[in-house]
């Protein structure tokens, strides 16, 4: 049997004409080299990863992956020790290594368990070095403010504070209660302190408790702003009796 191709011969006056060329049955020996080469390679590959059974449609997958993992063996890869791990990469553990917490939310009781358990975490791990705590808050609950405010007097290192954007309701007085002389504010920020809002409902008694309250954390919380600021309760309630706005200038006169 013998193999044909098709070629094309030209001539000034007739168009391209097909012609047909016969070849032997032999292969061309342009052709035999690589043709060889791909099967020998072929069967290489295939003694490799193992054999295709068509009939049970199975596949050694023992083999395969050994030739495979010869490639992409990532096992004993070990990353160099001065690349930081993915989860390192975070701001928050970032700034905690330089023993900085940043408290830029509504305070909640899920933001105070997170502030609390920083500082806790930065006092036990050396208490001779100062803790700085950024503050840009609107404030929010008076319960837990009083337990960020508690772990700041508990740690034994000096908790500086500082103000960017706003510190407001209890985030003044969370600023207020850093450690005296370390208690800082940008010239472009602003500090607003007021006395404790909220809602009373339901049945006279309740309400009643409510009120209640509400009074004894005014009280409170003039009393403890008296004592960090070194200014009379008067003058706290006085201050404090509307919404009062000040800047860095105006704060350190004020409060202190």
């Amino acid at each position: 049997m013998e193999r044909g191709c098709l070629t094309f011969t030209t001539s000034s006056s007739t168009p391209p004409r097909p012609a047909a060329a016969v070849f032997p049955r032999h292969r061309a020996p342009i052709f035999s080299q690589s043709h060889d080469k791909f099967q020998q390679s072929f069967r290489m590959s295939t003694a490799n990863c193992g054999s295709i059974s068509g009939s049970k449609g199975s596949l050694s997958v023992k083999a395969l992956n050994q030739s495979l993992s010869s490639n992409w063996d990532v096992s004993n890869y070990a990353a160099p020790s001065w690349l930081p791990r993915f989860e390192e990469l975070d701001t928050t553990n970032m700034l905690l290594r330089q023993r900085i917490i940043f408290l830029g939310s509504q305070i909640d009781d899920v933001t105070a368990d997170f502030i609390i358990s920083q500082l806790l975490l930065l006092d036990s791990e050396d208490h001779k070095k100062d803790i700085r705590l950024f503050i840009n808050s609107p404030g929010g609950s008076v319960t837990a403010g009083m337990g960020i405010y508690d772990a700041m007097k508990l740690c034994k290192a000096d908790v500086s504070t500082v103000c960017m954007g706003l510190a407001a309701s209890m985030g003044a007085f969370l600023l207020a209660s850093g450690t005296k002389g370390k208690r800082f504010c940008m010239p472009n920020a602003k500090v607003m302190i007021h006395q404790p809002l909220g809602t009373a409902g339901g049945k006279a008694t309740e309400m009643s408790i409510r009120i209640r309250e509400m009074a004894y954390h005014k009280v409170k919380l003039n009393k403890i702003l008296s004592r960090v600021t070194g200014k009379p309760e008067q003058q706290i309630e006085l201050d404090t009796d509307r919404d009062n706005f000040m800047n860095a200038w105006r704060q350190k006169i004020r409060v202190g």
